[in-house]
């Protein structure tokens, strides 16, 4: 039988999970492919920690070098994380008319294009399943199985941190501060979740999907990016009251070539598929002109979910090379010149959720009010709690859409008022998802 040989670079949590899906599974990844896929060399600087594997096996090394220059090895997956040396690396064992797979979804959102080009140049296969959404196939949907369609909207979960910490929140009721050391404690959260929490990670992700959708480069800097860190328990209880939920949601809409692309934090019907979706899990809709809505659901990041992501690329890559037709894994080719324009923030028309902190005091509603009235934002319901948090009364509003542009102009000076003690609260709402 055949021997395919790789190389790994980077023995983490993810490179972890895909020796031992290599190991547990060899039979049946034999079986299905037709040949055996062999870990020829394994590069990290540390194998001193407990992995929770036997390294014994294993051929060694702390340069990654020995794995890009080893003539033996046809296949390099790039596992390491972070911008630099990871994108040096790839492109080095592209270079070297190598296949490569990574689960890069920072690298890939800002130099894709590069890496992808030379992949293209070179007629060297490129797989990347396990960059968005962890063991959920959505980027072999959108390059295979929704290949026909024009994908007009993606609504996406697909931060596994995120979602954890705001299910909890909904839950217990608890503010999201100690949500996160929560998390931290279990795992579910790195030492520093920012890019999780302010909501950069499910940016570099949407921002691959584009790319695969349109054929072209979706910089990260042109989709509107908004963390949760605000988001408070009050907030959290008055959605379920007014029969919403709070997701962090990547959105994607295409309307009559007018594009938004935005990640924020998003008011969604309770009786929605994606209202339901929990802990760490993602979930991705996606509508097609052709397919029509279709849903994806799943562990979105970890090693073992990721690790068979990568492992799928592998198969695949190796199924190309026994059968000799290798170069047809690149998502798109570097001859579109298709032009994309996305919408700037100020552009968006959405249905708002505001909160208010006022003084306690006749007249409060009043001067709010006759400010949005001022930007022609139309309120459609208010609840004003008699209660006080920090020393303010909460006054919760819906109001129906409006333009961006003056829902901000009217909160600056609504902000400025004497009576009101903070910054206004403002989330947008989804009503009509695609489910």
């Amino acid at each position: 039988m055949k021997t395919i040989k790789i190389g790994i670079i980077g023995l983490g949590t993810v490179g972890t999970g895909v020796v031992k899906i290599l190991q547990q599974n060899q039979d049946l990844i034999q079986n299905r492919l037709g040949a055996i896929i062999e870990i020829a060399k394994v590069a990290d600087l540390d194998f001193t920690y407990d992995r929770g594997i036997s390294l014994n096996h294993l051929p060694l090394t702390q340069d990654a070098l020995e794995v890009i220059n080893d003539p033996q090895i046809p296949i390099v997956v790039e596992l390491m994380g972070g911008e630099e040396p990871a994108a040096s690396f790839l492109l080095k064992a592209i270079q070297n008319g190598k296949h490569v797979v990574t689960a890069n979804k920072a690298l890939l959102s800002t130099r894709g294009e590069e890496i992808f080009k030379s992949a293209f140049e070179r007629q060297v296969d490129i797989g990347f399943e396990g960059s968005v959404c962890g063991g959920i196939p959505i980027i072999r949907a959108i390059k295979e199985g929704l290949s026909a369609n024009k994908i007009t909207t993606i609504f996406g979960i697909l931060n596994g941190t995120a979602n954890y910490i705001l299910t909890r929140m909904t839950e217990e009721g608890k503010g999201f501060q100690a949500v996160l050391e929560e998390a931290k404690k279990l795992g579910y959260a790195e030492a520093d979740p920012s890019l999780d929490v302010h909501g950069t990670d499910t940016t570099h992700k949407l921002s691959i999907l584009l790319s695969l959708v349109y054929g072209k480069k979706i910089s990260p800097e042109d989709i509107y990016t908004e963390g949760i860190t605000r988001i408070h328990p009050l907030d959290i209880e008055f959605a379920v009251q007014l029969g919403y939920r709070i997701k962090l949601l990547a959105i994607f809409k295409d309307e009559n070539g007018e594009i938004e692309a935005r990640v924020h934090p998003t008011l969604i019907p309770a009786d929605s598929l994606l209202s339901h979706v929990k802990g760490v899990n993602n979930a991705v809709f996606i509508y097609g002109d052709a397919v029509g809505s279709t849903l994806f659901y799943g562990q979105g990041a970890g090693m073992m979910p990721t690790g068979s992501a990568v492992v799928s690329d592998l198969i695949e890559i190796s199924r190309n090379i026994l059968k000799g037709n290798c170069g047809t894994m690149v998502p798109f080719f570097p001859e579109n010149k298709n032009t994309i324009t996305v919408k700037a923030k100020n552009q968006f028309f959405s249905r708002y959720y505001l909160r208010f902190s006022a003084q306690d005091r006749p007249g409060v509603l009043s001067q709010i009010s006759g400010i949005l009235g001022k930007f022609n934002i139309s309120i459609a319901s208010v609840i004003q709690r008699g209660q006080q948090e920090d020393g303010a009364v909460p006054i919760f509003m819906l109001i129906h859409k409006a333009r961006e542009e003056y829902v901000a102009k009217a909160l600056q000076e609504i902000d400025a008022l004497p009576v009101v003690l903070d910054q206004t609260m403002l989330i947008r709402i989804e009503d009509h998802l695609i489910d």
